[in-house]
């Protein structure tokens, strides 16, 4: 959305359980091959959290045959580097540590994971984006790959490709703990609402919430401060992003139950590359050997405390085959 671990309260953990209900059910996708990891060479990643720092070095690398088959993992390889479109504020799935100048979390690990199956070692370049950029960075081939918690939606997907989906969350209301007067959705009307502009937040307020007064931010940041700083009443988005505002955080609380339909993260890549195939079937292998889960317990679990143990969404289950 990874670090000393961080417990949240029963009804944090309650509501995650809703939020990280995934698909079990697989489904076919190209064969890759791999060095086992006794083979594969060492990895360097080094963010000062072993437990993080193991997981990704002792990831799957692809061998030669694998990445020159696809001409979009081949030109990764050869500049030595993933190009990711990501961020570097998200408690639980990419936080930027300004002392080694490493991001970690469940996006960062997973970007940082497919930088070692095709270079042989974690090597990613990030750029910080918004959710009016993410497109725009992918169409522009100003990154190899967006993982920023991005939604899978048909108007998305006629601009660009989606590999995955790899996670799957429904959406939520967050306000200030000492907020009594909103309740549930229900309650938003006449409300100042904010959501990221151009996320799936917009258009499911105008259907849960159309009396709300629509306050459309840049990014998660942005939402947080207003929400913080009484500029808003609520604020509105996938409850992964909610729970990642609560970390640390006794200023917020959660409201009412999950809103809207399941949300389904998947990876974006530019139309104009084979890059889906490649990552869909790298998805694929880290889900049945383990790595996903491991990953998700060293930054969701670990940061969170919750007990409830998702299991990935199935390869082209948000239509986006």
């Amino acid at each position: 959305m990874r670090v000393s671990r961080l417990v949240i309260v029963p009804i944090m953990a309650a509501a995650l359980a809703l939020v990280v209900a995934g698909c079990s059910t697989t489904t076919s996708t190209p064969t890759t091959s791999a060095t086992s990891a006794s083979e594969a060479p060492k990895g360097t990643f080094n963010s000062g959290n072993a437990a993080y720092d193991a997981i990704i070095n002792g990831g799957a690398v692809a061998d030669a045959a694998t990445v020159d088959a696809n001409a979009w993992a081949k030109a990764v390889k050869a500049a030595g580097v993933l190009k990711v479109g990501g961020t570097h504020t998200s408690q639980l799935f990419s936080l930027l540590d300004p002392a080694t100048g490493k991001d970690t979390g469940f996006d960062a690990g997973l970007s940082q994971l497919l930088a070692r199956y095709i270079i042989g070692d974690a090597k990613t370049e990030v750029t910080q984006i918004q959710t009016s950029t993410r497109e725009e960075v992918l169409t522009s081939h100003s990154v190899n790959v967006v993982f920023a918690t991005y939604s899978i939606t048909p108007a998305r997907m006629e601009k660009i490709n989606f590999a995955g989906p790899y996670y799957t969350v429904q959406a939520g209301i967050l306000v200030q703990a000492s907020n009594d007067t909103i309740k549930g959705v229900e309650d938003l009307a006449g409300k100042k609402v904010a959501t990221q502009a151009t996320s799936t937040g917009v258009s499911l307020l105008a259907t849960v919430a159309p009396e709300a007064i629509v306050q459309e931010l840049p990014d998660q940041a942005s939402c947080v401060n207003a929400l913080q700083q009484g500029q808003v009443d609520a604020y509105v988005i996938d409850q992964s992003l909610l729970l990642n505002a609560m970390v640390g955080n006794n200023d917020f609380k959660l409201v009412g139950g999950p809103i809207g339909p399941v949300d389904s993260y998947g990876i974006g890549v530019a139309k104009d590359t084979d890059a889906k195939a490649f990552i869909d079937a790298w998805l694929q292998k880290i889900m049945d050997d383990g790595t996903w889960l491991k990953l998700w317990k060293a930054t969701v679990q670990e940061r969170t405390g919750t007990d409830h143990i998702p299991s990935p969404p199935a390869i082209n289950s948000a239509n986006n085959g």
